[in-house]
C-alpha cells in the first residue's frame, strides 16, 4: 500500500554510526539502558511474561534495528513454552517471525534502506558459506556457534531469531524492536500494495509450508495425508492442491479439523478429507486405527505421501508419556510409525514439526521392508522460497490471510500464548500489532483485547 511507505519515511529516523561489538549471542547486555521497549521473555517453564526491556541497537557493522509492525505466535513457540527446548534462559526474548521499519542501519549495509519495509526470516544467513550460497540458509555454518548442537546433531544449523541459546541466542521479534545481524542478506523488501498481514507470514510458515511439500515430493495426483491440522499443515494442503494432489486428508482432531473445513477452498471440497485421531483406536483388535483408516481411504494401498506437521513432543499412549516424563526419549514416534505404515509401499512421509532429539519404539522393519522413504526437510531454507512466495501474493495467486483468524496487541501476547496452548477461542493464525502498526487490511480478523 503507497501509505504504509509513507508511514514508513515519516516514523524512519537516521541511523546511528556507532559501532559496539560484542558477543551476539549475550543480548542480554547488548541493549540500551537509556531506551525501553515492550518484549515478551521467557520466564520459566510454562510462564511467559511482557515486561520492559532495554532497546536493542547497532552492534555490529552489517546490523538493522527494525521496529516492528507485526508478528506472530507459532505453533513451535509453545515448545519454548513447554521447557522442551534446552538452553533456555530466564529473560530471553521469543519470536522469530516479525516484520517491520527499517529505523536504523550500520555503517556496512549497503542495500537495506531506513524508512524502508522489510520481513525477516526466522533463520540468520551469512550469505556467503557453503550452504548460504545454494540458498540452503537454515545450514548456515556461520551464525550458529553452539557446541552443544554440533555434538547433538553431527552438525549445527543456523542461528535463529528468538528461539533459545540452542539456536545461537538471538532476540527474538515479539517486541517492538530487534537488531537483524547482516541485514542485507537476512532482510526481503516488502512491496507497496503487499499489507503486513499477508507479508508477515513469508518470515516463516509460508517456506516451511511450501518447503515440506517441495522437500517430500508431492506429484500430479498424488493423496497426501497431513498430520497436524495447524497454520503450516493448513497451507502445506493448499501447496499440495497447487502441485496437483488428487486428495488431501487431515488427520488432527478439534476445533481444528472444523477450522481447516471451514477454510478450504470450495472449488476444492471434493478433494478434502478429515480423520479425528482421538475417533480411532490405538491399534486394539478389530478396531479401526489411523493407519487402517488411511487404507480406506486412498485405494487400500495408502496415501503416497505423508506429512508431519505437529512435532514429537506429544504422546498419545501412556508409554511413550511414561518414558518423555522420564527422560528415556525426548521425541514420541507414534505420528512417525502411522506415516511410515500408512503410506503405499515406497511412498514417502516428510517430517516437518520439530523434533528435537532421540525417540523409541520406531518401526524401522516396515520402512525398510516397504522401501518408505523417510525424509527430515529441516528447518525451511526461507531464501529459497521467499521471494517466489511473495510473487504468487502480489500476482494473487497465493493469500496468506486465509490462515489468519485473530488479531491481538503485543501487551497480549503472553495470554495468547496461554489461550493458543489451550486450543481456546479456535486460534489457528495470529497477526500481532505494536504501537507502530498499520491499520488492519481489509479482509483480515478485527482487533480482540484480552
Amino acid at each position: 500500500m503507497a501509505s504504509q511507505a509513507a508511514y514508513a519515511a515519516e516514523q524512519a529516523v537516521g541511523h546511528q554510526k556507532e559501532e559496539i561489538k560484542q558477543d551476539v549471542s549475550n543480548y542480554e547486555t547488548l541493549g540500551n539502558p537509556n531506551e525501553k521497549m515492550k518484549a515478551l521473555v521467557w520466564q520459566g517453564k510454562q510462564k511467559v511474561e511482557v515486561v520492559e526491556v532495554a532497546k536493542p541497537r547497532i552492534i555490529e557493522d552489517g546490523d538493522a534495528i527494525i521496529k516492528v509492525t507485526g508478528t506472530t505466535v507459532c505453533g513451535s513457540d509453545l515448545h519454548l513454552l513447554h521447557g522442551s527446548v534446552i538452553q533456555m534462559k530466564k529473560g530471553d526474548i521469543l519470536g522469530h517471525e516479525f516484520c517491520g521499519i527499517v529505523e536504523q542501519v550500520g555503517p556496512g549495509v549497503k542495500n537495506v534502506k531506513v524508512g524502508k519495509r522489510y520481513v525477516a526470516a526466522f533463520q540468520i544467513t551469512c550469505g556467503e558459506c557453503f550452504y548460504c550460497k545454494q540458498k540452503l540458509s537454515s545450514q548456515c555454518e556461520k551464525t550458529n556457534s553452539n557446541t552443544t548442537a554440533k555434538a547433538m546433531y553431527g552438525s549445527q544449523s543456523a542461528g535463529f531469531f528468538g528461539y533459545s541459546h540452542f539456536t545461537g541466542g538471538f532476540a527474538g521479534g515479539q517486541a517492538e524492536y530487534v537488531r537483524v545481524p547482516i541485514a542485507d542478506a537476512n532482510l526481503l523488501e516488502i512491496p507497496d500494495g503487499v499489507p503486513d498481514e499477508k507479508a508477515l507470514y513469508l518470515s516463516d510458515v509460508l517456506p516451511t509450508a511450501y518447503n515440506a511439500v517441495k522437500d517430500t515430493a508431492v506429484y500430479p495426483n498424488d493423496q497426501v495425508a497431513i498430520f497436524g491440522a495447524g497454520p503450516i499443515g493448513q497451507m502445506a494442503g493448499i501447496f499440495a492442491l497447487g502441485e496437483g494432489a488428487s486428495k488431501v486428508i487431515y488427520i488432527d482432531t478439534e476445533p481444528r479439523l472444523s477450522a481447516i473445513s471451514e477454510r478450504w477452498p470450495a472449488e476444492h471440497r471434493d478433494k478434502l478429507e478429515v480423520l479425528d485421531y482421538k475417533k480411532l483406536s490405538f491399534g486394539l483388535i478389530n478396531k479401526e486405527t489411523v493407519v487402517s483408516r488411511l487404507k480406506d481411504l486412498c485405494d487400500g494401498r495408502g496415501p503416497d505421501v505423508a506429512i508431519e506437521c505437529a512435532a514429537g513432543e506429544y504422546a498419545k499412549g501412556w508409554m511413550h508419556w511414561l518414558e518423555m516424563s522420564l527422560g528415556a526419549e525426548t521425541d514420541t514416534s507414534e505420528i512417525l510409525n502411522e506415516m511410515i505404515e500408512s503410506v503405499r509401499n515406497y511412498g514417502r512421509a516428510g517430517v516437518t514439526g520439530v523434533y528435537v532429539g532421540y525417540t523409541n519404539h520406531f518401526n524401522i522393519g516396515s520402512l525398510m521392508q516397504r522401501g518408505i522413504r523417510l525424509i527430515g526437510n529441516g528447518q525451511a531454507p526461507v531464501m529459497k522460497y521467499w521471494e517466489g512466495l511473495l510473487a504468487k501474493i502480489q500476482r494473487g495467486e497465493l493469500d496468506p490471510t486465509q490462515m489468519v483468524s485473530h488479531r491481538f496487541r503485543l501487551d497480549d501476547i503472553d495470554k495468547v500464548y496461554y489461550k493458543f496452548d489451550a486450543k481456546e477461542d479456535n486460534i489457528q493464525k495470529v497477526f500481532v500489532e505494536t504501537e507502530f502498526s498499520f491499520p488492519r487490511a481489509e479482509g483480515t480478523p478485527e482487533l480482540t483485547i484480552l
